[in-house]
């Protein structure tokens, strides 16, 4: 085009594409939209492709595009579709960001949080799925450090670092509520000496032989339905559940060995911990069970006597 008659000023592009002039001049200035030439007087002046060039800068633009990703697309430095795909990877990212910051606050209104637990769930959810996944692997060293690595029960250790990778697409208050929960519990020393305490337990060869005088089973079934009924661990009635489980010849040194040995393995926050690692993943709940064995223990110890 060399008739200089058919260019556009500025106010006649913005008349044609709808664009505010500070837009366009702000652009211009940036080399998104070069101008064809000057007027006599100075003032820019484009061709008719810098109407289809807007255009394309605007839905660059207002697909989230900084300008100089669009100075790059529009020098062919990079394509289009290359430009889409990083983008739609880095939506995926903040979508996901707030859903998760959704979830707190719904969380937030139904428990109606303090302030410090709301402080600890938004920084939570500020968290990358790498820094989550960090604060359970520390515990985790933590916890097994030093311990037999082929020991039988060393899985846990596995197990135990089971985050999900990433959290859910769209995560329910519940899911919001494990994580603020989940982060108190492993920073809680308590709950660390307990879960390193059955780690080394579990590792200890004198452990790992010798058959167990009781059934797992046998305590759930016959333990759970006293509990349940409400006999007290120290009963007559609760000596005649523990002979159902354990031999009734059982020594009373036998009794009390078994009882300290269950009472290792046995604590709610741990059984806790798997409960929230089951909410973030998604898994199926199930039934809490140590406060079964707590009374095992307790019946145990009071038949020994």
């Amino acid at each position: 085009m060399n008739d200089r008659d058919d260019l556009l000023t500025i106010g006649q592009l913005a008349d044609r594409t709808g664009m505010p002039v500070r837009t366009i001049r702000f652009w211009s200035d940036a080399g998104v939209i070069p101008p064809t030439g000057r007027s006599a007087g100075g003032y820019r002046l484009y061709d008719a492709e810098a109407a289809v060039r807007l255009d394309l800068v605007r839905t660059l633009r207002d697909l989230g595009l900084d300008l100089a990703t669009v100075r790059k697309v529009l020098a062919r430095q990079c394509t289009v579709a290359e430009v889409a795909r990083e983008h739609v990877r880095a939506l995926d990212t903040q979508i996901r960001s707030l859903q998760l910051r959704r979830a707190v606050l719904r969380s937030v209104t139904r428990r109606e949080s303090t302030n410090e637990e709301m402080i600890l769930m938004n920084r939570m959810a500020r968290l990358s799925a790498r820094e989550r996944q960090r604060m359970i692997d520390d515990f985790v060293d933590r916890t097994f450090d030093g311990t037999d690595a082929q020991a039988p029960g060393a899985h846990i250790a596995t197990l135990m670092r089971g985050l999900p990778a990433d959290p859910p697409d769209d995560p329910t208050p519940e899911q919001a509520e494990a994580w603020l929960e989940l982060a108190d519990l492993v920073a809680d020393p308590d709950f660390q000496e307990s879960a390193r305490r059955m780690a080394v337990a579990g590792s200890a060869p004198e452990n790992a032989s010798g058959p167990q005088p009781f059934d797992f089973a046998a305590v759930l079934e016959h333990a759970g339905s006293a509990v349940a009924a409400g006999v007290a661990p120290g009963s007559a009635e609760a000596r005649a559940v523990v002979d159902r489980i354990v031999d009734p010849a059982l020594p009373a040194g036998d009794r009390r060995r078994a009882a300290d040995e269950t009472e290792t393995f046995t604590d709610r926050r741990v059984e806790r911990y798997w409960q929230l690692m089951g909410v973030l993943n998604g898994n199926a709940p199930f039934t809490p069970v140590a406060h079964v064995f707590e009374w095992f223990i307790a019946a145990l110890r009071a038949s020994a006597h």
